[in-house]
């Protein structure tokens, strides 16, 4: 067997071959990060070896500085492995007591790696192209959390413009109230509205929810409301809002996109759970990737850094472990708030949550147990390919 290790860089590779009899067959080279370099790396590993089936490649995931090496590597049909940093040093640190870190002797740790065996999976063609997924289900998460922070800065300039409004709709976040602030953006405003227009305008922003009787209340209160006269926040209002619009629109743009995916490819009995959207039953299958890569499920809540953490030493031990906390936060909040989900809509995951909780745990920490089942109940239906059932 050849043993490629490749420590991954912006602008280059360092690459460290060698064979299972440990005989170095290339010292540290450098390749280039172009289709010159992934050339050059190709070569010489076909004139140590011919056969791609006896060719282990072993990349550091660095995130999105790996991406086109791992699919040139694929596409060539080499076997190749995704490698935490995390292991990568501890590995490092474990052959050595020297501090001696270097993209070169990292290039060679992996490559020891590969040649001890420690469990690695192969990276898949699956795992690849999951990564469309991954990056579209992370963008729109960015892109929720972004809206989230304009939503704050809507409440907290209608409580300087129009702090009455709030008493006066269910919440400040819905078409309706929008269209009215973008138009009239601040009391003052809203106290000089002609009624008329002022009624069209909700009627047509409330599909007809909102009448006379409507416009006339949010005038009077307009009139006599303490809001502040403040162009600067009213145009800070209209723009916020604009940019809350805009940002709608585009996660609008991308969920299409994400439902595409899970249709067309993905095809995840994930979905046939009671309580797992698309939103979450996607961020939870891009997140994990390939099911294969894992032996268990308690792999995957390792993964997702849903394990408890141990430690022991001497008559020491952690009776209150707490949560590891490591890995895909992405994953672990796809997880929790699908949880929640599902717990109300399915009844066998309700019970469990209610016991959980009758056992004196804490609502958060029933939910985790919760969550575990969740995960446990996932892994089966990947590796099965069967809908979920519902237990009688």
């Amino acid at each position: 067997m050849i043993f490629v290790g490749i420590d991954v860089a912006k602008d280059k590779h360092d690459c460290f071959i060698t064979n299972s009899d440990g005989e170095v067959l290339f010292h540290s080279f450098s390749i280039t990060n172009n289709l010159s370099g992934f050339t050059e790396l190709y070569q010489n590993i076909l004139s140590v070896m011919n056969d791609v089936d006896k060719v282990k490649v072993g990349l550091e995931a660095t995130g999105h500085y790996s991406y086109n090496l791992l699919g040139y590597l694929l596409d060539k049909g080499f076997p190749t492995y995704i490698i935490n940093p995390l292991h990568t040093n501890l590995y490092r640190k474990s052959l050595s007591l020297r501090q001696t870190k270097t993209d070169k002797v990292d290039a060679r740790t992996i490559a020891s790696m590969l040649m001890s065996d420690v469990n690695l999976k192969s990276y898949s063609d699956t795992s690849y192209h999951n990564e469309e997924l991954k990056s579209l289900t992370r963008y729109r998460f960015d892109k929720v959390k972004e809206r989230s922070a304009l939503k704050v800065s809507i409440s907290r300039l209608v409580c300087i413009l129009f702090p009455e409004l709030e008493e006066l709709v269910p919440t400040l976040h819905m078409a309706s109230v929008y269209t009215l602030l973008s138009e009239f953006p601040g009391a003052s405003y809203v106290a000089s509205a002609h009624l008329t227009k002022l009624t069209n305008l909700l009627s047509k922003a409330s599909k007809g929810h909102y009448g006379k009787d409507t416009a006339v209340l949010f005038r009077e209160t307009a009139r006599s409301s303490i809001g502040s006269v403040m162009p600067a926040k009213s145009l800070e209002l209209k723009h916020t809002i604009k940019l809350i619009q805009e940002l709608t629109s585009e996660i609008d743009e991308i969920e299409t996109a994400i439902k595409q995916i899970m249709d067309e490819e993905i095809q995840s009995p994930i979905l046939t759970i009671p309580g797992i959207s698309y939103r979450m039953g996607a961020m939870i299958i891009a997140e994990i990737g390939d099911f294969n890569r894992f032996d268990s499920a308690d792999k995957i809540l390792a993964y997702a850094g849903m394990s408890p953490s141990t430690y022991q030493s001497g008559q020491l031990d952690n009776c209150h472990s707490h949560m590891e906390k490591r890995g895909s936060r992405y994953l672990r909040y796809a997880l929790y708030n699908a949880t929640k989900y599902v717990c109300h809509w399915d009844k066998t995951f309700g019970a469990y949550l209610e016991k959980k909780c009758s056992e004196g745990k804490h609502y958060n920490v029933a939910l985790s147990h919760a969550a575990k089942k969740l995960v446990r109940t996932i892994f089966a239906l990947e590796r099965s390919g069967q809908p979920y059932k519902a237990s009688v």
